[in-house]
């Protein structure tokens, strides 16, 4: 199949599984047999459980403002799967499966709880760390890329954004850079249908965002976001024209998952307020996870025991996850550490200031309220 899955016109998406699990077409299932199917299954129940705890934790104070991402597990597995170990993930804030296939370190917590080590943590898994300014993280992508071909090494840059972050220029500006330079970029947009309260349908006019790549001179395919196994296969090709495999030149390719976020934008959003839900009902008859549990358990993979195992071992795994992560002691001189390379006079007498009033009042004074 290879490349020839990438050519396809923009609106023809490509699906292997329907939303009942049963395969759509055959040559679409990937090859990478039963164990790593199983496992691609485990990390979307794993990542629709950290979710779930995540979101717990918020609602306690024990966690700071959290991204959920019900309903995109298929799409964040699935590309993960496909990619070489090698490769570097750059992602927005909402691709915690993208952590989950690559072993999660226990630290990622640590940023979510207001601790900068939980982004360093992730280099260590080839992630970039994670961005909240909208599209802003897509030429530090291309920026990768164009270096890693410069030094000859066979790796992509695989960069997540959202539909929302089509609508910035550093979309734009990265996406003409790459398709000029050629730079093994692979653009994996997840159209989850909201940037925020914003619908897709007010965001652009274009039929599909897949055929925006047209306008800077290299393909975009569009898949279902909710296939994870279309969505490996997609990726599997999308690397191999990326890092120009087979002897072929490299070159940039956009791809569009097409998907829906089942929660809220994060933690401090309602979207009862811009939504139906009916609209939401309707996109979670096409859950990701019950498409695949469908599918494996057809294929005599999984059953009732399997699942319940699998469960107690992600709970298991959680549950020791949270508690390093609870256990982490802080050091409120850590808000200096980061802001440049080397510090400078003025944070370095806003640091002493600092130590001089936890001094002076001690920490639990500083830390009430009133």
């Amino acid at each position: 199949m290879a490349n020839d899955v990438l050519d396809r016109a923009y609106d023809d998406q490509v699906q292997a599984l329907d939303a009942d699990g049963e395969i759509v077409d055959p040559d679409l299932i990937p090859d990478i047999g039963d164990e790593a199917l199983v496992s691609m299954y485990r990390d979307m129940r794993f990542a629709r459980r950290f979710d779930e705890r995540m979101i717990s934790l918020q609602r306690q104070g024990r966690l700071g403002t959290y991204s959920s991402l019900a309903g995109q597990e298929g799409s964040q597995i699935g590309s993960t799967y496909a990619l070489a170990d090698e490769d570097t993930i750059f992602y927005q804030y909402r691709e915690h499966g993208a952590l989950v296939a690559r072993g999660l370190p226990w630290e990622y917590v640590l940023y979510w709880m207001g601790h900068e080590a939980g982004n360093a943590a992730i280099g260590d898994v080839n992630v970039f760390p994670l961005n909240i300014s909208i599209g802003a993280h897509l030429p530090h992508a291309v920026g990768w890329s164009w270096a890693a071909k410069k030094k000859g090494d066979d790796r992509a840059g695989v960069v997540h954004f959202g539909d929302g972050a089509t609508s910035e220029g550093d979309f734009h500006e990265a996406m003409n850079f790459a398709g000029v330079f050629e730079t093994p970029t692979v653009f994996f947009c997840n159209n989850n249908q909201w940037a925020i309260s914003v619908p897709r349908e007010r965001q652009t006019a274009s039929q599909t965002l897949a055929q925006k790549a047209d306008a800077y001179g290299f393909d975009g395919v569009q898949v279902d976001g909710m296939d994870p196994l279309a969505t490996y296969t997609v990726t599997e090709a999308a690397r191999e024209r990326a890092v120009g495999a087979n002897g072929e030149a490299q070159e940039p390719i956009f791809v569009e998952a097409v998907q829906y976020r089942f929660g809220a934008h994060t933690t401090a959003d309602d979207p009862d307020v811009y939504r139906d839900d009916a609209e939401v009902e309707e996109w979670r008859e096409r859950d990701p996870l019950d498409r695949m549990e469908s599918f494996l358990r057809n294929c005599n993979l999984l059953d009732d025991r399997k699942i319940e195992v699998m469960d107690d071992t992600i709970d298991e795994r959680l549950g020791e996850i949270i508690d390093n992560a609870e256990a982490h002691a802080a050091d409120p001189t850590d808000l200096f550490a980061d802001v440049y390379a080397e510090s400078t006079p003025n944070i370095d007498e806003q640091r002493e200031y600092f130590e001089s009033l936890r001094e002076r009042h001690g920490d639990d004074a500083l830390l009430e309220s009133e």
